[in-house]
């Protein structure tokens, strides 16, 4: 059967996640994320999707301390960062960067351990090239802290407040996986040809980078920043229906219902109501623009997705809008990998065959 861009065409038997759009679910290893997500940190989350089961203390603890070690990236990939010109696009970094992994002292390491490095030093190749484009210091890794409060470290400098580690940390761990998306199907087409892991991650970084897969959703901190205080929501969604203009945020090509991520997202938001004016404008701007896609188009089941909310903790850890992709790539780094893995345990290349018809 021919569907252009193989759309609804099943390539791989996989035992990491699952996404169900008609019924709004999405599962790590067979666990709807909302029992997840509110009960066990990113460490956990990535180990589950790794290794398909929680790890004990033990292993925690090594985890934590392998993910610590990570961060402190080789001489030759600073290096190569420190000399990248400060226009160069944080993405084409990234890749680069990655890329300069592939060595010998880190190729003979087991893959599940080169997992772990990378997903603990991307956020660090993230924060160097960044600091370096603004003409910054460089913020060295603080080993006292979590993966996500040391990523918010390095990019300013201060020790981030709790409330923006809580709501970075929701967003990370329900975006480290999303099934056969893009990226993850380009990392499994260069794994399954026996390349190593760093081409692999650079292959998903790439297709990450365009903007119909990765776009930042920069759309919807424009629409907050219009609306600007509670008072105003109903008057700018109005004009905005009125014009014909999208509302940003609202619909996915892939969930008919409530995609499961903004629910949690949303339920986070509103577990921290009053500690940040962005969350609070989110999440009653979602109540009124709800009410008012209901009333204006009827029966289109315009539900809030998960770029709607990533929007609004962006802008409230004061993240531009260049961080977007990459902090999203940071995140799904551990379901790149995890693919890649699971990929190599029952490996078969892709080779799909094309249909003719020129001349």
């Amino acid at each position: 059967m021919f569907q252009k861009g193989l759309k609804d065409i099943v390539a791989v038997h996989t035992k990491i996640a699952s996404v169900d759009g008609e019924k709004g679910e999405l599962t790590y290893r067979g666990t709807r994320v909302g029992e997840l997500v509110p009960n066990h940190s990113f460490e956990e989350l990535a180990y589950l999707l790794w290794h398909g089961e929680f790890p004990n203390d033990n292993e925690l603890d090594s985890l934590k301390q392998k993910m610590i070690e990570g961060r402190k990236l080789p001489a030759h990939v600073a290096a190569l960062i420190d000399i990248m010109p400060p226009d160069i696009p944080l993405m084409d970094v990234m890749r680069t960067a990655i890329s300069a992994y592939s060595h010998n002292s880190f190729a003979i390491k087991p893959m599940e351990e080169q997992a772990v490095i990378l997903t603990a030093a991307l956020p660090v190749i993230i924060a160097r090239h960044y600091r370096n484009m603004n003409q910054l210091t460089i913020i060295e890794p603080n080993s006292e802290l979590s993966h996500t409060a040391n990523y918010l470290w390095m990019l300013s400098g201060t020790k981030p407040a709790d409330v923006h580690v809580e709501a970075l940390e929701t967003y990370l761990k329900l975006t480290m996986e999303h099934g056969m998306n893009a990226s993850t199907f380009a990392g499994r087409v260069t794994i399954s040809t026996e390349s190593d892991l760093t081409a692999a991650v650079t292959s998903a970084l790439g297709t990450m980078k365009g903007p119909l897969h990765g776009g930042a959703p920069s759309g919807v901190i424009d629409m907050l920043e219009e609306i600007g205080n509670q008072a105003n929501i109903r008057s700018v969604i109005e004009a905005k229906l009125q014009n014909g203009e999208r509302i940003m945020g609202f619909g996915h090509r892939v969930y008919k219902t409530e995609d499961p991520r903004s629910i949690l997202l949303r339920d986070k938001c509103e577990e921290l109501t009053g500690k940040d004016e962005w969350l609070d404008l989110a999440t009653a701007a979602e109540k009124e623009i709800t009410t008012l896609l209901e009333i204006h188009k009827p029966g289109r089941k315009l539900y809030t997705n998960v770029e709607y909310y990533a929007a609004a903790i962006m802008r409230s850890i004061q993240l531009p809008p260049e961080l977007f992709t990459p902090t999203f790539s940071a995140a799904r780094m551990v379901g790149w990998t995890a693919h890649a893995i699971e990929q190599l345990s029952d490996n078969t290349i892709f080779r799909p065959q094309s249909l003719y018809v020129g001349k």
